[in-house]
């Protein structure tokens, strides 16, 4: 059973509070949740009927990067909150457009991570980690046991910065991140801003946020100009910092203008 996890902490089990990764999986339509999850989906769904397309288009947003950057030549990824495994992994992506790449999944739930190398046993080149962003030393020492530092890399760091408040500076970790590697590799992130919503219908986001604030890790949106912070210093990718959906999208869904701006997707990369 899944223990419930706060922001870089294990807790007693207690299923009556929503756990992230499982409402994220509820949104998906996978299995991997209870019925406190699904009922924060739900509501949040009543909030914003669009919600669960945008948690289909944030999959399929990471798809589209793995696939960019592996026409680049990319062949390691470093996935940072990966979340419960789910249909379409980073893994699963990789080695279908450049087989033999190798991936490491970090995340600071136990559980998610016990449920990730069940899954993975027997997946080569692929390797679990359990550790917690505010933490990039560690990780990079967990990291360089399945990755080639001194090579071109993908940082991955997708549907998490919004869980973390800027007392755990995301902004440092994710730069130590970077730091630490080689020119010519790409930083991949998602943000969910709350700009337009709470120009258009502040009460909706209000209420959004009250889900997530009963959840084992409050929401804390921020703005563009914020989100532009975790970039500086690197070569933004076209077509720049937009909407998850429309990121290197030929085909992209039609969504409500007031939408758009809400959950901002960018990868950039180290020169």
């Amino acid at each position: 059973m899944f223990p419930i996890e706060s922001y870089g902490e294990t807790m007693s089990p207690n299923f009556d509070v929503p756990n992230i990764a499982r409402i994220y999986d509820a949104m998906l339509g996978g299995k991997d949740n209870f019925a406190v999850d699904r009922e924060a989906a739900e509501r949040l769904t009543e909030l914003e009927p669009l919600s669960p397309l945008y948690a289909r288009e944030h999959r399929r947003y990471i798809g589209r990067a793995i696939g960019v950057l592996a026409e680049r030549g990319i062949r390691q990824f470093l996935d940072v909150g990966t979340g419960l495994p789910t249909m379409d992994n980073v893994h699963q992506i990789a080695h279908r457009r450049a087989p033999g790449s190798r991936v490491v999944y970090v995340d600071n739930d136990p559980n998610v991570c016990a449920h990730a190398r069940a899954l993975l046993a027997e997946d080569a080149g692929v390797a679990v980690l359990e550790e917690d962003l505010r933490f990039p030393e560690r990780i990079l020492d967990g990291a360089r046991a399945s990755l080639d530092m001194d090579e071109p890399m993908c940082l991955l760091v997708t549907g998490i910065l919004h869980f973390v408040p800027d007392d755990d500076d995301p902004f440092g970790a994710v730069g130590r991140l970077v730091e630490a590697m080689a020119p010519g590799s790409f930083l991949v992130i998602s943000h969910i801003t709350d700009e337009r919503v709470r120009d258009t219908r502040p009460s909706d986001n209000r209420s959004g946020l009250a889900v997530y604030a009963k959840s084992n890790a409050p929401m804390h949106p921020r703005n563009r100009v914020d989100v532009e912070r975790f970039l500086r210093g690197l070569e933004i990718v076209e077509p720049g910092v937009t909407c998850i959906s429309e990121w290197a999208n030929p085909d992209p869904p039609l969504l409500h203008e007031e939408l758009r701006g809400v959950w901002l997707a960018a990868v950039a990369r180290k020169t």
